[in-house]
This record gives structure tokens, sequence and C-alpha cells, in this order.
């Protein structure tokens, strides 16, 4: 069944239901009105009547207010068919019952009760009665008699006025509430199809972007609830678009990297090969050649290992495997960096600028290996004699470290990847000659997982900065605290060791 059927048929009924409703509150309303009325006359002219009723047994014409038997007037305000009864304490009829028109005789009168009782002024006694001769029904008074001791006296008068009037408001009702109904039906129609065509069309669309998920739904606005939907339909097709997106760029992310590993793997493995085959061609191979070949095989064996451990580093940071969580001296690590790097070229000015000692909550051997990869980064890709500053600093909560050269600076459209796995600057530099391309996918990964960022900029006058920002321990918290801490990453060959992984290689 569809929604527009279901809500015509919810909404019909209930508009049936309230039309009923009203329909009968109407008629029981104006039925009271029209009872209450007709018993007020009742009461107001009923002693009249009584005394009407004695003087037409008396034969005197007076009581009649002026109206005689063939003058069709009765008492008051009472129609001329009304009909009056006085009995005895007895129960017998003290006189002949009355009705006021041109043939008593022949006049309906009322089928009264066995047992009238005569009513009180706090509880006056009006009963409704079947009639005789015509008349459907009567509306009873019963009094006590002010002209026979311990009498009682009826008025009756008919209803068949108020019940005319009832009947045609009950025709007018059942046929009005009928026409009502069925415009109704047609309306709800016509309006709940109107209601439920921005859905239809975003039906339309919602099936239509399967094949192209640039498609956007209208309405789609916080004015009305389709509005809304339209907005979170829109929404979510944006979400699935960039989820789609990222998935197709994973990929092929995913297919650059296992082609640039097997590449870097390819040249120690063809290296190696070459070797071992010529030692098997020269079994008797001694001297220089065999210690040259010996030595090859092995240096292409130590970095093919590196390779691997880089590798294995990363998969593992991938998977969110906790870091060593201990106390980090950060002015202890940058003073270590800069006395390596000066080891490494002691030609060269490498400062350290220390605006104040830090401490961070992280794995040390890992933000040792950040910062020593980039810093060899900036010694590897500046010319011979350029200066390098490396910078510690708190900034907004966070510990900044700045690595700045004063180079040639990074190429334009790199900045953004230059964190890839095997991205380089130089697509024609080889392995041999810079790394593995996977220093710097290896600072940002480790540096993502302390929860903190790094980012490359320009360097004023030329050159790269390389900015390293970690999160400082928030007040009352010990850094040297290593409760509910996870175990430490290893990053050997063993899942399960904790011995630190031969050195990572630079980009």
């Amino acid at each position: 069944m569809s929604l527009r059927l279901r809500l015509v048929l919810i909404l019909a009924p209930l508009f049936v239901v309230g039309l009923v409703v009203a329909d009968v509150f109407t008629y029981t309303s104006l039925q009271s009105s029209l009872i209450t009325r007709l018993d007020q006359q009742i009461f107001a002219a009923h002693d009249n009547a009584e005394d009407a009723m004695l003087a037409r047994a008396l034969g005197d014409s007076r009581g009649f207010g002026g109206g005689g038997p063939g003058g069709g007037g009765g008492p008051g305000s009472l129609p001329p068919t009304t009909w009056v009864e006085v009995t005895s304490p007895t129960g017998t009829v003290a006189n002949h019952p009355y009705a006021f028109n041109d043939q008593a005789d022949n006049a309906g009168a009322p089928v009264l009760p066995a047992t009238l009782t005569p009513g009180t002024p706090e509880h006056p006694n009006y009963q409704t009665v079947p009639g005789s001769g015509g008349v459907s029904s009567y509306r009873i008074f019963v009094d006590t008699s002010q002209r026979v001791v311990n009498g009682t006296v009826v008025v009756a008068v008919p209803m068949d006025d108020v019940n005319n009037t009832l009947r045609d408001l009950l025709l007018l009702q059942v046929g009005l509430g009928g026409g009502v109904t069925v415009l109704l039906l047609v309306a709800t129609w016509f309006m709940v199809r109107r209601g439920l065509r921005p859905l239809e069309r975003m039906g339309e669309t919602a099936r239509s972007a399967a094949g192209d998920l640039s498609l956007r739904v209208t309405p789609s606005n916080e004015n009305h609830e389709v509005g809304q939907l339209g907005l979170a339909i829109n929404s979510m097709l944006a979400q699935l678009e960039e989820a789609f997106a990222e998935r197709a760029r994973n990929e092929q992310r995913l297919r650059h990297f296992i082609s640039d590993a097997s590449h870097e793997l390819r040249t120690p493995l063809t290296s190696m090969q070459g070797y071992a085959e010529l030692l098997s061609r020269n079994p008797d191979m001694e001297g220089d050649d065999l210690r040259l070949a010996m030595r090859r095989m092995e240096d292409e064996t130590k970095r093919m290992g590196v390779l691997v451990d880089d590798l294995l580093l990363l998969a593992r940071l991938d998977q969110g495997r906790p870091l060593e969580r201990t106390r980090v001296d950060l002015e202890a690590l940058v003073a270590d960096a800069v006395a390596d790097a000066r080891a490494a070229e002691p030609e060269r000015s490498i400062t350290a600028r220390i605006a104040a000692p830090l401490v961070v909550t992280g794995d040390d051997m890992r933000l040792r290996q950040v910062l020593g990869n980039i810093v060899r980064n900036a010694l590897v890709h500046t010319p011979a004699g350029t200066p390098v500053e490396v910078e510690l600093r708190g900034e907004d909560g966070s510990a900044v470290i700045d690595v700045v050269d004063h180079g040639g600076g990074v190429p334009a459209g790199h900045g953004e990847r230059i964190f890839e796995r095997f991205h380089r600057a130089d697509p024609g530099r080889s392995g041999d000659q810079g790394g593995s391309g996977l220093g710097l996918s290896i600072a940002a990964a480790v540096v993502a997982a302390h929860g903190g960022s790094i980012r490359v900029l320009d360097t004023a006058g030329g050159g790269a900065t390389f900015r390293i920002e970690l999160p400082l321990p928030q007040p009352g918290l010990t850094g040297d605290s290593k409760q509910n801490q996870g175990p430490a990453l290893s990053l050997g060959g063993d899942p399960g060791s904790t011995h630190p992984a031969p050195g990572i290689s630079t980009q």
C-alpha cells in the first residue's frame, strides 16, 4: 500500500469521526434546547391549563382566556392540542380529560405510565411518553393540583414540532455530511499527492544518484520538514561522494605504493642476484673480487632490511598500535639532534634555539627518529654549507619544533604530497641518491600517533621550514606516570619484541 493511500485512509476516517461527533453534539444540543424551552412553556402555563380544563368541564367559557371550544386557542402559549388531566388522590380522574382543540373527543392522547408522581419545585417531573391518535409522542408535566385537594394534574404537549425540527436537522446533517465527506476525500487525495510530490522527486534523484553522486535533491532548506529531509539527503550524498572519491584516491595511492615498494625492493634484490650468479659462475673467486662481492651483497641485504623495517613501522602505525608513553625532554632531544648533525657535517652551521625547556608524553625513541629524519632531510637536500636552525618553543598549549633550512625549498605542488610514502620531489632521484622516500612518511605517522601534526612551510628568504606540533600535558597530569599505558610499540621483527629496529632511512 502506498504512503499516499495510507495517509488518505488515516485522515479521511479521522475527519468523518470528527464530523459525526460535531453532528451528534449539534443534534443533542438542539434537542435539549427545544425540550427545555417546551418544559418552560408547560411550567409557565400549567396552572392556567388546569383552570381552563375545570372551567370547560363546568361549561364556563371564561376559563379559556376569551376563547371557546371552537376557538382553537389554548391557555397561555401552549399549542391548541394540549392535553390536561386531573386525578383525585385515589387515582380516579376528577374530570373528563380535556384537549384544547375543536374535536376533543377525537383528539390524540398520551399513553400515561401507571404511576404518576408529582414533582417538587426543586425537581419538577417532566417525562416524554408515547402518543396516540396520530401524535407520536408527548411531553408531560406532573404536578400537584391547585384545585383538587391532594390531587394530581398532568399537562401533556405533543412533540411533533420538536420531532419534525430534529428530523429535518438529521436529514440535513446526513446529506451535508455525506457531501462534505466526498469532497474531503477528493481534496485530501490531491493535497496528499501534491505534498508527496517533492518526496517522489527526491526518490527519483536518489535512484539516479547511484550512477552520479554529484546529483542533489530539491527542496533542501530549513523552512519545512521535507526541505530538512532534502538537506539530510544532500549531506548524505556529499559524504558518499567524498567517501567514494577518497576510496578511489586510496586505491590509487595503494597501487602507487605497491609499485614503488616493488621497485625499491627489486633494486637490492637484483644486485644480490647478480653477485650470487657471479659467485656461482666463479666458484674459485678469491681476494679482492670475493670480498667486494660479499660486501656488496651484505650492503644490499642491510638496505633491504632497513626498507622492510620502515614498511613494517608504517604498517603498525597505520594499525594504531600504542606507542610507549614516557616523559620526553624536548630540550635534550633537540640538543642531541643538533649534535648528531654537527658530527655528520662539521663544516655546516647548525644551531639550536630553545625558548623554554618543554616536556611531552610520548615515545622518546620514535620522536628522536622523527627529528633525526627531518634534520637529515635538511642536510641531504640543501647545498653544502647552507645553515640549518632547530627551534623549540611553546605555543597555544603545544610544543612547536621548527627545522629551518635556507636551501631551494620544496618545489611548487609538492608541499601537500611530500609526506606521502615513496614520494620524491625529484622523480629522477634513485634510492641510492637519497633514501627510500619513507623518512617523512614515518615522521608524519609517528607525530600523528602522538596527537600532533607536521607540515612544511616556506622559509623567509628561501628554503623550507618543517614544523612539528606536539600537545603538552594538561596541568595536574604527571608526564612520567605509566598508568593506563598500552604496550610499547614493537618495531623489530617479532611483534612482541621491544628491542629497537634498525635505523630508519631518511628521505
